[in-house]
Order: structure tokens, then C-alpha cells, then sequence
């Protein structure tokens, strides 16, 4: 049995269908079997993050009674993808945790991305996921919206994984790490490094893992979905055998590893 994965922002721009899928495809590559569902069933991007630009069967038909969820599934090079309508559907979002139930019977790891607000669709999402991970960047707003999101979560019993901390430009004018985790009282799992080649990778329709899959960033997305999964990331670049200290994101991710796989 699978577990489902719910990776929230209430605040747009912060990158979180490009971690979905970015994610998703370093899953993939430790061998799971993954699958990518839109849960922004308003102004849904994933599927246009993957080339899938007008699909004939999307979450929407599955939400509505009118598909099989396996009818709506469409198969990349390394991972699966459930996309939803980009016409937008009546729909009841909070139907989705019994709509995708059986999906986790078929793969390691389901990944939801979700609508950058605070409505039905985000909760619908929240319901459905086993855990959740909340994307933000190191500035004030963003992690003011980031707060409410792990106060819905809370509130309805469901465990947080971490925050993603994207687009980080190491620079003395971000918030550091130790002051997202005071705010939030969520562990960071992962820091993405701005890199313009997650830009480049979606003019690609690819994830920048594939484009990149070398880059600092894909390294980090590596050792989250390693984590995830219980695996151990073996170190391919050469400065990384010799940094002595962990950082704090890196230590938590062993604090989890220890905790659920241990």
C-alpha cells in the first residue's frame, strides 16, 4: 500500500508544481512507482508543467462519476500523471480521498499538488493525503501563509512531514533557516537553490531532475524523495565527501529517516 502525499502553499508563486514534479521524478528514479494527481482544480498547471495540455480525461470526470480514476492516468517516461480539467469543472473536492483510494493499491507514492488558496480544494487535498509537505520561500508573507497552512493541518490530525524552503538565494536579506522553523514549528526537510534551470526545464515540459539532474537542486530533491522512502542518498559530488557539518535541513532528514524507517 502506497502513501499519499499532499505538497501545499496557500501563496502563489512559490513554486510548488515544479516541486511536485520535480519530486516526483526523483522518487522514480530509487525505482518506486509514482503518481503525480492536480488537486488545483480551479487553475490546474501540472499537467502544462508535462506537456499534457488538453488530456480528454482529467480528475474533474473522476470527481464527477463520469471516469475510473485509472481511465484518467497518463504515463510519462518516469512517472505517472492524473491532470485535471484546465476548463475548469463543477466539482466536489472533497470527494477526492475516496476517489483516489484505490490508487495506492498500484503505486509506492502519490503526490497531490494543490491551489495556492485557502477553499474547498486545499482541504479537499489535506483529507486526502497521509502526510503533507508545505512549500515556501524564506521571506515574512510567504510564511505567514505557510503558518495557516499547518494550522488547517493541524487541526484535522495530519501529520506534517516539513516544509520545502524553494528558490533560496542564500543572501543575508532571506530569513535563515532557524527563523522559518521558529515561526512555522515545522522542520525543514529540504532547501532548493534558485536555479534558473527549473525555468528552462519548463520550457522543456520536463522536471528540472531530468533537465538537470545534476544541479545542486536536483541533488536536494534526491535526498528528500530518499528520505521519503527510507533510502540512503549515496553522495556523487566530489565537495560534499568532505563537508564535515551537517546543515539543519540535512539533520533532519536523518531525524525522520530514524523515526519512521528505524
Amino acid at each position: 500500500m502506497g502513501i499519499t502525499i499532499g505538497v501545499l502553499s496557500l501563496k502563489g508563486g512559490v513554486g510548488k508544481t515544479s516541486v511536485v514534479s520535480a519530486l516526483g521524478d526523483a522518487l522514480s528514479g530509487f525505482g518506486r512507482k509514482v503518481l503525480l494527481i492536480d488537486g488545483n482544480f480551479s487553475a490546474p498547471n501540472l499537467g502544462l508543467h508535462l506537456n499534457i495540455i488538453d488530456p480528454e480525461v482529467t480528475i474533474h470526470h473522476v470527481l464527477m462519476r463520469k471516469a475510473n480514476a485509472s481511465k484518467a492516468i497518463y504515463k510519462l517516461e518516469n512517472f505517472d500523471v492524473i491532470p485535471a480539467s484546465v476548463s475548469g469543472r463543477p466539482i466536489n473536492p472533497l470527494k477526492l480521498r475516496n476517489r483516489i483510494r484505490r490508487l495506492k493499491e498500484n503505486y509506492d507514492v502519490i503526490l497531490i499538488d494543490s491551489p495556492p488558496a485557502l477553499n474547498e480544494e486545499a482541504l479537499g487535498v489535506i483529507l486526502a493525503s497521509d502526510g503533507l509537505i508545505v512549500v515556501t520561500t524564506p521571506d515574512y508573507p510567504t510564511l505567514r501563509m505557510s503558518i495557516k497552512t499547518i494550522r488547517i493541518a493541524k487541526q484535522r490530525g495530519l501529520p506534517i512531514i516539513g516544509l520545502v524552503l524553494n528558490k533560496v538565494h542564500s543572501r543575508n536579506f532571506e530569513m535563515d533557516i532557524n527563523d522559518v522553523e521558529n515561526m512555522t514549528e515545522v522542520p525543514v526537510m529540504a532547501v532548493i537553490p534558485h536555479d534558473i534551470n527549473v525555468l528552462k526545464a519548463l520550457s522543456e515540459f520536463v522536471p528540472s531532475t531530468t533537465y538537470k539532474p545534476q544541479s545542486d537542486a536536483s541533488v536536494e530533491y534526491k535526498k528528500l524523495a530518499a528520505t521519503l522512502i527510507g533510502e540512503k542518498y549515496k553522495e556523487t559530488k566530489f565537495k560534499d565527501f568532505f563537508r564535515r557539518t551537517p546543515r539543519r535541513h540535512e539533520i533532519n532528514r536523518e531525524i525522520y529517516y530514524e523515526r519512521i524507517f528505524k
